[in-house]
């Protein structure tokens, strides 16, 4: 007896399968969020300059401890012939080799070393908080193009749809004209309806197109974001006024944070510059052994050495440099007193006008699905109007104009108070 195979389940693995297989991953919000925040090149970039200003603390710390330095000089000259032209005589004309080390200790700098670690600390949190604003911004952009890809490829659903229903009521136009039920006219409209479909789908096309593009940017990527995105439920309300939001801007957002560490960073940098007219005391010492030197007999030279010596550097004049630089630095405090002032007046700005573009976009969510209920029963009754002989089919097809702008539109607001309501977050500081 012949072995019957089932055909159908093998068909449907080769032909099921391979889609499948070649769908796109599904990606939700945060998981592109913590796409970006790994890859994108702008967080790396100010992780580097965190780092970097980091590096400057050591660096403005290093005059508290001592420097040690190794020398070995070997050097060669006649015997005896210690005079020769020039300003002075050469002392050091021996044929000689030695070794030593010489040690270097900052007693006190009147306070400018303690002044530069401080500004360099406030510095390097400031950097902190800028690495932060930087995860802000790109975190806005994913939110962004990942619900500009949503709304694009929404309206290319509703553009397919669109361009199926007209199409039906083109055949059907088509065929009652062929009966001589219906005119040409008629047709001719149902046609410019077709293709006005087809334009608004190849519009949509191209939108999202640039979305994915955007939003493989915005990723960290160079290439398109190939992703199945999964839709996020809508935020809920904005608060009655944006007052307290201001106020909730001005302790989070890290761009003022930022710019406070600035301010406080050249005030401590001032307070440094003031400190070099104070003096300056350092300690030397230095010590090692000489093997060999080659010397008269009436002029012996012991084989070690040591001293220590105490310095005490006090300015006197120098042509006004050490003032210049005083009031330079007190020139920059000052205008990062107005620069953090400034920042603030802009964010407030900011957040009122994230609030009123929110309260829009919230408000419009209700109105157009009024509108779209309301276009969905005008071409109920103007196509069983048509239907009737009762209208013509400019009635019927302004009915579809309608309920197409109506679907485009309430797709817009709802995409648009998503986006909206990021803005709103990011300019309080909360988008996380």
């Amino acid at each position: 007896m012949p072995l019957r195979v089932n055909k159908l389940p093998i068909l449907f693995a080769l032909v099921i399968g391979p889609a499948l297989a070649q769908a796109p991953p599904k990606l939700t919000l945060q998981e592109a969020v913590a796409i970006a925040v790994k890859n994108h090149p702008q967080i790396q970039g100010a992780q580097n300059e965190a780092n970097f200003a980091r590096e400057q603390v050591i660096i403005n710390r290093a005059p508290y401890y001592p420097t040690l330095n190794g020398d070995v000089t070997g050097s060669q000259g006649n015997n005896l012939s210690r005079i020769g032209a020039g300003e002075l005589s050469a002392s050091r004309l021996f044929n000689r080799f030695g070794a030593g080390a010489v040690v270097n200790q900052l007693v006190t700098d009147s306070g400018r070393t303690p002044n530069l670690v401080a500004s360099a600390r406030f510095q390097a949190q400031a950097a902190a908080q800028n690495l932060q604003a930087t995860r802000y911004d790109v975190v806005l952009q994913v939110n962004r193009a990942y619900f500009d890809v949503l709304h694009a490829q929404a309206l290319i659903k509703t553009a397919q749809q669109t361009i199926e229903a007209r199409q039906t009521l083109s055949d059907q136009v088509t065929e009652l004209a062929k009966n001589s039920l219906k005119s040409q006219l008629d047709v001719s409209f149902a046609d410019v309806n077709v293709s006005e479909a087809k334009l608004l789908l190849i519009r949509a096309q191209e939108a999202l197109d640039g979305a994915v593009a955007e939003l493989g940017r915005a990723l960290g990527s160079d290439q398109p974001a190939n992703f199945q995105l999964v839709e996020q439920a809508l935020p809920t309300g904005p608060p009655a006024t944006p007052d307290d939001l201001i106020a909730q801007a001005v302790g989070n957002r890290p761009e003022l944070a930022s710019l406070r560490f600035s301010r406080d960073s050249a005030y401590k940098f001032f307070e440094a510059e003031k400190d070099l007219k104070r003096p300056t005391v350092s300690i030397e010492a230095v010590g090692g052994f000489i093997p060999f030197i080659n010397t008269p007999a009436n002029a012996p030279i012991p084989t070690e050495y040591e001293a220590i010596a105490a310095n005490v550097s006090i300015p006197v004049f120098n042509g006004h440099l050490f003032s210049a630089r005083r009031e330079a630095a007190r020139q920059r405090a000052m205008e990062s007193d107005q620069r953090l002032r400034s920042e603030q007046q802009i964010i407030a700005r900011d957040v009122r006008v994230a609030y009123g573009g929110a309260i829009t976009a919230y408000q419009r969510i209700d109105v157009t699905a009024q509108f779209l209920r309301q276009a969905a029963l005008a071409l109920d009754l103007a196509r069983g109007r048509y239907q009737l002989g009762l209208s013509s089919i400019v009635e019927l097809t302004q009915a579809e104009l309608n309920l197409t702008q109506a679907e485009i539109e309430n797709l817009s607001a709802k995409y648009d108070y998503q986006s909206q309501y990021a803005v709103l977050e990011y300019t309080i500081g909360a988008l996380r």
